[in-house]
């Protein structure tokens, strides 16, 4: 069974059991929340600019943890650090230049020695995954034990995949390759929408302007937004379809391989060949977007009720996270977490360049499957006052 269609299935089946609406689980995630926002809080009462880049990195990361393990740990022992540490090298190293990949045959010259370096470094990289996913699954097989102490009514992705194991046959590997989608798909998923939403808002200041009094017109007097609240914030998720239209995280999405032979638009695609879908082009395409190359959020309202057209796999003309069994597994994990926090930072703050700052560089680096800003996007925040 391939991991992305594990995930989609088993999610479908047993996700209820992972809970957030209710009980320990959904404290902890409000609590990621909190941090972030707390944080921010006081970089704006001294004054200083917030590396959003890596404020919004550790939240997701924190947020993956959480509902995939489970565990506080992640944080106490630097688990959340070499996570997020290897998420990275892991992205760099299967988007970097491997002669390999050009030169198969490589392998078989002079013992395989000039491929060896790339390979050393991915060998390197799977003992240490390894390593971190050895010890979080044997921990929650400890805690399922009879008199193990784990508290099974509000289960983790981990405790659902090693219930279900003898359902779907899952062995060892198969947990560890799913945990590590789901890890780096969540991440991902959620930090760089967060990350080009912001970048975005404070380079057009009339969509901040008309996002802020949307969200703060429905919650006058609170400290805090949470999901309850999210309920007719429409221009709010216009603006996340906008960013995702023009910034999908995974621009080319997962390969795909076609089981048969088929013809499309006079062109015969041969079974067994790898397609690469490109939803980066699809999201611009003049023919199906006014505008193609501009931010406008509006795009996906008509007479005040957000717009039908989807990202979840159906709208062909909207594919940021793909569709079908290949659909990336991480966005059921991702969007609560954009919707509330993204409402909370223009809720609570206003937004500026740092002094002496003009613009934002929204140059792109493509690594592996994502694309990532290439400067790292600092931020001006200033603490309003809910009315």
């Amino acid at each position: 069974m391939e991991s992305e269609d594990a995930v989609t299935r088993i999610w479908d089946a047993h996700g209820t059991r992972v809970r957030f609406s209710r009980g320990p689980y959904f404290a902890t995630f409000l609590e990621t929340h909190f941090r972030v926002i707390d944080g921010i809080r006081g970089a704006a009462a001294a004054g200083a600019a917030v590396d959003m880049s890596e404020l919004l990195n550790k939240f997701a990361n924190d947020m993956v943890c959480r509902a995939v393990a489970g565990r506080s740990s992640f944080r106490v022992e630097g688990r959340d650090r070499m996570l997020r540490d290897l998420i990275g090298e892991g992205m760099a190293l299967l988007g970097g230049f491997n002669l390999e990949n050009f030169y198969p045959r490589l392998a078989e010259v002079a013992g395989g020695a000039l491929v060896w370096p790339a390979r050393r470094k991915a060998q390197r990289l799977r003992r240490r995954w390894d390593e971190l996913l050895d010890k979080l699954i044997d921990e929650h097989a400890r805690e399922a034990a009879p008199g193990g102490g784990g508290d099974q009514r509000d289960s983790d992705f981990t405790h659902v995949l090693l219930s279900v194991k003898e359902e779907y046959g899952l062995t060892r590997e198969n947990i560890k390759a799913i945990l590590a989608d789901m890890f780096v798909a969540g991440t991902d998923a959620a930090y760089l929408v967060l990350e080009f939403a912001m970048a975005e808002l404070v380079r057009h200041k009339d969509v901040m302007s008309r996002l802020q009094d949307e969200v703060r017109s429905s919650t006058h007097g609170q400290n805090f937004i949470s999901e309850v609240d999210l309920t007719g914030m429409t221009y709010l998720k216009a603006v996340i379809k906008e960013t995702l239209r023009l910034h999908p995280h995974s621009p080319l999405l997962l390969p795909h391989f076609s089981i048969e032979d088929c013809e499309i638009d006079g062109y015969t695609v041969a079974a067994g060949t790898t397609v690469l879908v490109n939803a980066w082009a699809i999201g611009r395409d003049p023919k199906t977007w006014d505008d193609a190359e501009e931010f406008v959020p509006e795009r996906f309202i008509v007479e005040g009720d957000i717009e039908g057209i989807d990202f979840r796999g159906k709208d062909f003309q909207f594919l940021p996270f793909g569709s079908g069994r290949r659909m990336c597994p991480g966005i059921n994990f991702a969007l609560a977490a954009i919707e509330i926090l993204l409402a909370n930072l223009v809720h609570r703050f206003d937004w500026k360049l740092p002094k002496g700052v003009d613009s934002i560089d929204m140059t792109e680096v493509y690594r592996f499957i994502a694309v990532y800003r290439k400067e790292k996007l600092l931020l001006a925040p200033r603490l309003t006052s809910p009315e």
